[in-house]
């Protein structure tokens, strides 16, 4: 058992505090990752709200690399002196979706089966299975994946939510292919991410859409050949006009409200795919478009699951594209903070102020 500092969410809409965590030892298939950097996420500002559960107190934090401590009974995979990127969807093996080959759906995904606690006994919820705005996090070594120990930790730790989101939107749930024409509406750090995963994806037409014109310049930086301001322009027209009439081949709603998701349904061509990445809230509906237009119009409606990634086979491959100059991860990192700073980091965020403030511990 170690006591470390950890940032706590005890409860909704409370300011997060500054907290001593007791972390267990790892235990069989489990993991103690020394925490060296870890991003600023929207879902963590979710669950600090209630907007996720209300299984209080929450210890935030899940966008994290950092360095294997120490590893349980019947660990394999992963030993100490390993640099890793912590993920969410460790994968079991065995369920239905990883038995039929898919294993990016596994529906039963991998947690630490011991709790770390406050000082007092009181267990904490981990966000998202990891909580690592900590020195040290205890969790499963499946969620631990060994990627190149030379890569900055702030930037490849962003591969744990956001960043991965975004490009595998594109890349996995889209399948964006080589001279295609693709729309991204909204282009904060998901969307952002997702203009890039098209731009690797070899697109050659890539179309940000937002109502903020920093967020549009984000978009030009990561790859977007055009952008629209939606405030200003119809995005459905303009994406029209961009491609020749038709709409895009793929649009990534990276929002998720059903005004966004409207404008993606009719800014794809024919027989075009659409993807939600972007997280809708439990009231959101799916707008009123006639069942006619869905068959009429062909193609896939898609939601995109962490990207549908498959964190041992697209975080190493994403970290080396890093490490060879050809995916701007840096771009993503907006600042970084002490881990004391989280609180002001949620202002910034809210504001659309930056793409990712990352905790440097």
């Amino acid at each position: 058992m170690q006591q470390v500092r950890g940032v706590v969410a005890r409860g909704k809409g409370q300011p997060v505090s500054l907290e001593t965590v007791l972390v267990p030892d790892p235990g069989p298939g489990e993991a103690v990752v020394q925490v060296q950097a870890c991003g600023v996420c929207h879902t963590d500002l979710h669950y600090r709200e209630g907007g996720i559960n209300d299984d209080f107190p929450f210890l935030l934090g899940h966008e994290a690399a950092g360095v294997v401590e120490s590893v349980g009974e019947g660990v394999t995979d992963v030993a100490p002196g390993d640099f890793v990127v912590l993920n969410w969807r460790a994968v079991c093996g065995s369920c239905r979706a990883c038995l039929r080959g898919e294993p990016w759906y596994c529906f039963a995904t991998f947690n630490a089966t011991q709790k770390m606690t406050l000082e007092d006994g009181t267990e904490l919820s981990p966000a998202l299975g990891i909580g690592a705005f900590i020195e040290k996090t205890l969790v499963h070594a499946g969620q631990c994946t060994k990627v190149d120990a030379s890569a900055r930790a702030a930037a490849v730790g962003l591969l744990g939510c956001g960043v991965m989101a975004g490009l595998g939107a594109a890349i996995n749930t889209g399948g964006v292919g080589r001279g295609q024409s693709v729309a991204v509406i909204g282009c904060g750090g998901v969307g952002a991410a997702a203009v890039a995963g098209a731009r690797l994806s070899g697109a050659a037409r890539i179309i940000g859409v937002d109502i903020d014109d920093r967020k549009l310049e984000t978009a030009r930086k990561m790859g977007a050949t055009h952008t629209v301001n939606s405030k200003e322009t119809d995005p459905v027209a303009a994406i029209q006009e961009l491609t020749g009439g038709h709409g895009a081949d793929v649009v990534i709603d990276a929002v998720g409200r059903p005004e966004t998701w409207r404008q993606a349904f009719y800014a794809r061509d024919l027989a075009g795919t659409v993807v939600l990445v972007g997280v809708p809230t439990p009231d959101m509906k799916i707008p009123d478009i006639p069942l006619l237009d869905v068959f009429g119009r062909g193609g896939s409606l898609k939601s995109s699951w962490y990207g549908d990634c498959l964190p041992s086979r697209d975080f190493p491959m994403l970290v080396d594209l890093y490490q060879q100059g050809r995916l701007d991860l840096d771009a993503f990192v907006t600042e970084e903070i002490g881990i004391g700073d989280v609180e002001a980091a949620f202002a910034r965020m809210h504001h659309g102020d930056v793409l990712r403030s990352v905790v440097i511990l």
